[in-house]
C-alpha cells in the first residue's frame, strides 16, 4: 500500500541499529513531558534513547535557574533554564564550542572543560562522574566488567541464613537475581517480580507498596541513568529503557530529567497488605567480581513496630513463591 505520490507509510527509525521498523505504538509526545526523540516501536524491538553527553548537557542546563548561579532572571526567557551562551560564559568556553558539545559535533572535551561545565551546571559528585563517563563513551570505550546473572553459592547461603531481615541481589540492570524468604514475603503482592524497575513502573501494586512512590520511582530512574553511563552498549539495558518508556509516561518524563544517583542506602517507607506500614532502612553492597551485582538488605529499628511487623510477616507463611509466579500460573 502506498500513499498518493508513491510514498510508503512512514516507519520509525531504530536508534540502536539505524534500521527501519514499523511503528506499533503511538510516539510519546513532548508536551506530555516525555523525551521527544524517543522512537516508538513494538516492545520486542524497542530501545530507549541513549545516554549521551549532548542529551545530558541539554537536560541539566534546563534544570538550572539563572538566579541559582547569580544571573538575573527574566519573565521573557524562552528557555526553562540557562541559555547556551550563559553556560559558555560560566564555564569559560566559547558559545560556539559549547553549542557543538550540545549538538554532538564535539565529542572530546578536555578534563578541564568537563570540570568547568560541572561547576556551571551545579552538578553533584555522582553527576560529575556520569558526565565524565559520557564524555569517555563519546571517544574511546572503557572496559566494563561482563555482566553476570549467576549469584554465587556462598552469597545464596548467606541470604538463606538471614531469617529476620529481607535481603535480595540485583543485577546491573536491576534484575532481581535472588531473594531470601522474608524478601519474597515482602514482595508477595507484586505480579511483576523479575526486575525492580518493571515492578515500580509496570505493576499497580507498587503504588500501594511504596508510600512515597514518586521518590522510589525517581531513584530507580536515576540509578538506570548511572548504569547507562557505565554500560552504554548494554543491549538489555537499552531494551528495558525502551519498554518502560513505551509503557509508562511517568518513566519517560523522569528519564528526560537525566538525574543520576546510585543505590547506597537510606529510608524506605513501605506498606504490605498483610502487616501494614513498614519504616525500614536499607543498605546496598557491591558484590565483588560479579559484573555489577548489588546485595540489598532491609532492616527495622530494634524494638520498633516495623520490626514486629517483619516478624509477623515472616510467620504468616513458611514459604512464599517468587513474586509474579502466581500470576504467571493463573495465565497458563
Amino acid at each position: 500500500m502506498t500513499r498518493r505520490g508513491g510514498r510508503k507509510p512512514s516507519a520509525a527509525r531504530d536508534g540502536s541499529r539505524r534500521g527501519w521498523v514499523r511503528r506499533t505504538h503511538p510516539r510519546p509526545c513532548a508536551r506530555d513531558g516525555g523525551d521527544p526523540s524517543l522512537v516508538a516501536m513494538g516492545t520486542e524491538e524497542a530501545t530507549g534513547p541513549p545516554a549521551t553527553l549532548e542529551r545530558f548537557l541539554r537536560a541539566r542546563r534546563d534544570r538550572v535557574r539563572p538566579e541559582d548561579v547569580g544571573l538575573p532572571g527574566s519573565e521573557r526567557r524562552r528557555v526553562p533554564g540557562l541559555r547556551r551562551e550563559e553556560v559558555a560564559v560560566l564555564a569559560g568556553v566559547s558559545t560556539d564550542y559549547y553549542m557543538r558539545l550540545e549538538q554532538g559535533r564535539e565529542r572530546h572535551p578536555s578534563p578541564q572543560v568537563l570540570d568547568a561545565l560541572a561547576r556551571a551546571l551545579l552538578l553533584d559528585e555522582e553527576a560529575v562522574g556520569h558526565l565524565r563517563r559520557l564524555a569517555l563513551a563519546g571517544g574511546r570505550r572503557s572496559r566494563v566488567p561482563r555482566r553476570s546473572d549467576r549469584v554465587g553459592p556462598h552469597l545464596l547461603r548467606l541470604l538463606d541464613r538471614w531469617n529476620d531481615t529481607p535481603a535480595f541481589v540485583l543485577g546491573a540492570t536491576l534484575d532481581v537475581l535472588a531473594r531470601n524468604r522474608l524478601a519474597r514475603a515482602l514482595h508477595s503482592g507484586f505480579a511483576v517480580g523479575d526486575n525492580m524497575a518493571r515492578m515500580t513502573f509496570l505493576d499497580p501494586a507498587a503504588r500501594m507498596f511504596h508510600r512515597d512512590w514518586g521518590g522510589a520511582a525517581a531513584a530507580v530512574v536515576a540509578e538506570l541513568h548511572k548504569t547507562a553511563g557505565v554500560r552504554p552498549d548494554d543491549a538489555r539495558l537499552g531494551a528495558l529503557i525502551g519498554e518502560l518508556s513505551l509503557k509508562s509516561t511517568e518513566f519517560s518524563v523522569l528519564w528526560s530529567h537525566h538525574e543520576v544517583r546510585g543505590k547506597r542506602g537510606g529510608a524506605k517507607a513501605l506498606h504490605h497488605a498483610a502487616v501494614g506500614d513498614l519504616d525500614l532502612h536499607y543498605e546496598s553492597f557491591t558484590v565483588n567480581d560479579s559484573g555489577g551485582q548489588q546485595l540489598v538488605v532491609y532492616q527495622a529499628e530494634p524494638g520498633s513496630a516495623s520490626e514486629e511487623a517483619l516478624v509477623l510477616l515472616g510467620s504468616l507463611h513458611t514459604v512464599y513463591p517468587e513474586p509474579g509466579t502466581r500470576a504467571r500460573s493463573e495465565r497458563t
